[in-house]
């Protein structure tokens, strides 16, 4: 018995070490083989997009629920996009604040501008649906209320509609704002190292786990056939991107559409951001795991088994944990001691591969803003800080999914975006971002 307990725990332990090291040396290479393939060369300066065989035109989707502080600069910011053609469809799901009469207000000055107005809290996905069925267009870029679009952002995004008929959405490139907090000054960082690596590298093995729900377009025929949002899912950004893909769409994703996005630099805000990510990737998974043995959906097999390894890992994370602390208090049998949890050599080969992994990213994304090396210094607290912070909202979030009553409406709630006075103001330090 004590044979077999030992060898579970090596097994235990060398799946704890080596599945990060293998995934993160996978992301290295593959958003180098994207970049190198892809994004090299003047052709992809994002202050020049470039020119296309026709506009078609574009409708603006903004959900929002009492977005009174940051709604008119979204819209204003809109408003200055380069693109020959568009319509802007603010939907005011419910809001309770100044919201309505911003809107109103706003309207009556621009013409490209409509309102809609809903009377209760139907939740974003639904704010979405109705902003796509009054749209003139057929193709829709959403973006959230407090986002402020890159000028240049659309024609990039719809480069790939315009050349590819499989096309169902497109996927922008959030850049962070809120700088004021170590928390905020990591996710810089995060959202180059991890999330804009992670997107490059999974367009090289074929399908995304999710599209940025902060910033995407879609072709309205695509999510006709699908369904459009579901209005029951905690992240409907994953739940489309799913639903679309299954349906055998093509998500790409696009690194020269910039948008600028407020993030949380509280804990408490952070946790709760998470936990909502983690738990709506989840519920997908359970929605959608009918589809894992089929042979026509097999493109989808590659995100399916990511997720579910990154999910078994975290929980494997907890029981090394509880192993040890355990071992402090008990005589547990020899082969479940479990010494130490703090880094050894293995923790210096992981800390090391991060600080490789953020130094590529961070060359690659570098040309989207000036002196963006100098949040190089603070990515030493990312394994620490965030690797704990997600394998506490995944175990958190696996009962919170499996339990959730089927059908229950997901509506808002307001978001904690970060500390405002004194936030990073793109166009003050970047390389022609937003004015």
């Amino acid at each position: 018995m004590n044979e077999y307990l030992a060898r579970f725990i090596d097994v235990l332990l060398y799946f704890e070490f080596y599945y990060p090291l293998f995934m993160a040396y996978l992301w290295i290479l593959g958003a180098l083989y994207y970049h190198f393939h892809w994004e090299r060369g003047p052709q992809n300066d994002f202050r020049n997009p470039p020119p296309l065989d026709h506009y078609p035109g574009v409708s603006f989707i903004v959900p929002c629920h009492n977005e009174g502080e940051v709604v008119e600069e979204t819209v204003l910011n809109l408003l200055r996009q380069k693109y020959p053609e568009f319509e802007i469809i603010v939907v005011n799901d419910g809001s309770r604040d100044n919201t309505g009469a911003i809107l109103d207000r706003l309207c009556r000055r621009h013409a490209r501008l409509r309102a809609i107005h809903l009377q209760s809290n139907q939740g974003k996905a639904m704010a979405l649906r109705m902003g796509a069925l009054a749209s003139r267009h057929e193709f829709l870029v959403c973006i959230d209320s407090d986002a402020l679009l890159d000028p240049c952002a659309t024609a990039w995004l719809m480069k790939h509609f315009v050349t590819g008929p499989r096309v169902g959405a497109v996927t922008g490139n959030p850049r962070i704002r809120t700088r004021s907090t170590l928390l905020g000054k990591i996710q810089v960082g995060e959202f180059s190292s991890i999330v804009g690596i992670i997107k490059r590298a999974q367009r090289i093995y074929g399908r995304i786990f999710t599209i940025s729900g902060v910033v995407a377009a879609f072709r309205k025929t695509a999510l006709h056939k699908v369904g459009y949002w579901s209005l029951d899912m905690v992240t409907e950004d994953i739940d489309i991107s799913w639903k679309l893909q299954l349906d055998h769409w093509d998500i790409r994703y696009e690194p020269n559409a910039l948008c600028w996005i407020l993030m949380p630099e509280t804990l408490r805000g952070l946790w709760r951001q998470r936990l909502r990510w983690a738990q709506g990737g989840v519920e997908v998974l359970l929605k959608y795991l009918r589809y894992l043995f089929s042979w026509r959906k097999r493109r989808m097999w590659m995100v399916y088994l990511e997720f579910m390894v990154s999910v078994t890992w975290a929980y494997f994370m907890v029981l090394v944990v509880l192993l040890w602390l355990t071992g402090q208090f008990l005589a547990l049998p020899e082969p479940l001691r479990i010494e130490a949890v703090t880094p050894g050599w293995n923790g210096v080969v992981l800390g090391v591969t991060c600080m490789i992994q953020f130094a590529v990213s961070l060359a690659i994304d570098g040309r989207f803003e000036k002196g963006l090396g100098r949040y190089y210094y603070w990515m030493i607290w990312y394994p620490m800080a965030y690797w704990f912070l997600n394998v506490l909202t995944v175990t958190a979030a696996v009962p919170r999914a499996l339990f959730k009553r089927r059908g229950t409406r997901a509506t808002w709630r307001s978001p904690d975006r970060g500390l405002r006075p004194g936030n990073h103001q793109p166009g003050k330090s970047t390389q022609g971002g937003v004015s």
